[in-house]
């Protein structure tokens, strides 16, 4: 029979034309958890810059281990040299000490430092999946020299206490005097750094004033120190530097989230985009970056009713900064379980996911019959046709609320334009929670233990 025969029996069972042609022109996938073969099947966006790997939900094994295999196959064989994952700057930089770092001297933990990745959701990077890359990322390091290791980075926003402790630290040991002056200008924050949004709300009712200048000043002062700070360790001094980075746009983001409408969220993934920015050029123009992130990160946040409402987010400005030499890759998965909570910082669940509506994209590529796929969405131009109908999509973050799904979970997008590709789970599990507790023998750097 042929292939003309076989489409149109296929779609005479009830698949439309664009699941048919998502049938005809996917790329089958093995299982992610087989990475060596896994992971040439995305040899096609070695040459970019950066690759920005997106998921549908916070809290799905499948995305992880997907994303692990293919960026162990980007740098192993493609010269990538940076992770940058949708987490805070402090909490990752654990995991670069642990996977980069190895033999070097550190210095001692501040007294108060937190555990990293402690806060909800913990589950989101303190899982099985993310160990086991880091895992792998440390011992790849091993056999490399220093400065080809590839590190490990955050992106976000929302290590208020932690970034302020993290710069009060480090003045203290290069230069005490310094430090004094930073902690006077931090202290307009220290009451609400356990409770950032308080900050906002405060401002906003009038209660008490901006810590705008205090924590600009202290950028700025950072900064006209770096000569000086450089010739003592440019890597302590990177790392402060981003952390008063990290205090400013914070201070910024918590007075902003009480006003509503799209600045709060712009300025987070604007954040995320300078951060990934400055990593690259730290490392150099040859630098190349994976960035893990949710789908509504990743994607180009024109092509959805997101930036239909005036938001934009790093894919976007990813796109316009780096042009064809940048990758943006969803995910997605019709059904199974997931890890999420039913309300911010309620406790985990693993969940039922139901299956995708009927006037949505996971529909599709649920008709499609594939089980794994990997579409790309550059080059077929009646693909690109089909699929350009706006249409609904499914994102998941750490709340999952199957009972209000269309309201609380499903947003207007068009595909083709959203994303570069996008690799297809029919059916997927929840993420597997790390156990308290450091392993035996594990060295001081390691990230995870309690």
């Amino acid at each position: 029979m042929s292939d003309a025969a076989v489409s149109a029996r296929f779609r005479a069972k009830g698949a439309d034309e664009a699941a048919a042609l998502v049938r005809d022109l996917c790329i089958h996938l093995p299982e992610p958890e087989k990475a060596t073969v896994f992971g040439p099947f995305f040899d096609r966006f070695a040459k970019v810059r950066v690759v920005l790997l997106g998921e549908a939900t916070h809290g799905t094994s499948e995305f992880y281990s997907a994303r692990a295999a293919i960026t162990q196959r980007l740098i192993t064989e493609h010269g990538f040299s940076i992770v940058a994952v949708e987490a805070d700057w402090p909490d990752a930089a654990r995991i670069d000490r642990h996977v980069c770092h190895l033999g070097m001297r550190h210095h001692p933990a501040a007294p108060d430092e937190e555990d990293p990745f402690a806060r909800f959701p913990t589950w989101m990077w303190r899982n099985e999946e993310v160990a086991h890359f880091t895992h792998w990322l440390r011992e790849y390091n091993e056999h490399v020299p220093t400065k080809e290791r590839v590190e490990f980075r955050g992106l976000d926003v929302y290590s208020l206490r932690a970034s302020m402790a993290a710069v009060l630290t480090y003045l203290e040991r290069v230069d005490p005097a310094s430090a004094k002056l930073a902690r006077g200008r931090y202290g307009c924050l220290t009451p609400w750094q356990d409770r950032p949004s308080a900050y906002g709300r405060s401002v906003l009712r009038g209660e008490g004033g901006a810590c705008e200048e205090e924590v600009v000043t202290q950028l700025r002062e950072l900064l006209a120190h770096r000569a000086a700070y450089v010739a003592q360790n440019g890597e302590d001094w990177f790392d402060a530097a981003q952390n008063a980075r990290i205090v400013r746009a914070a201070e910024q983001y918590y007075r902003l989230m009480f006003h509503g409408g799209t600045s709060s969220w712009n300025l987070r993934d604007r954040h995320m985009f300078d951060t990934l920015k400055y990593v690259l050029d730290a490392r150099g123009p040859q630098a190349k970056a994976v960035v893990w992130a949710h789908n509504s990160h990743i994607g180009d946040a024109s092509a959805t009713a997101m930036g239909w409402q005036g938001e934009f987010n790093i894919g976007e400005l990813c796109r316009k900064a780096f042009g064809e030499s940048a990758a943006l890759i969803g995910f997605g998965t019709d059904r199974g379980t997931v890890a999420a909570a039913d309300n911010w910082d309620d406790p985990m669940q693993v969940m039922q996911v139901r299956p995708a509506r009927e006037d949505s994209y996971e529909r599709i590529f649920r008709q499609s019959g594939v089980a794994r796929s990997l579409t790309d969405l550059r080059g077929h131009a009646g693909l690109r046709e089909a699929l350009s109908k706006p249409r609904l999509e499914r994102a998941i973050g750490v709340v999952y609320r199957p009972d209000t799904e269309y309201s609380s979970h499903y947003f207007e997008a068009v595909l083709p334009e959203q994303f570069d590709a996008f690799v297809w789970f029919e059916e997927t599990r929840a993420v597997t929670p790390l156990r308290a507790g450091k392993p035996h023998g594990a060295p001081d750097t390691y990230p995870f233990g309690l």
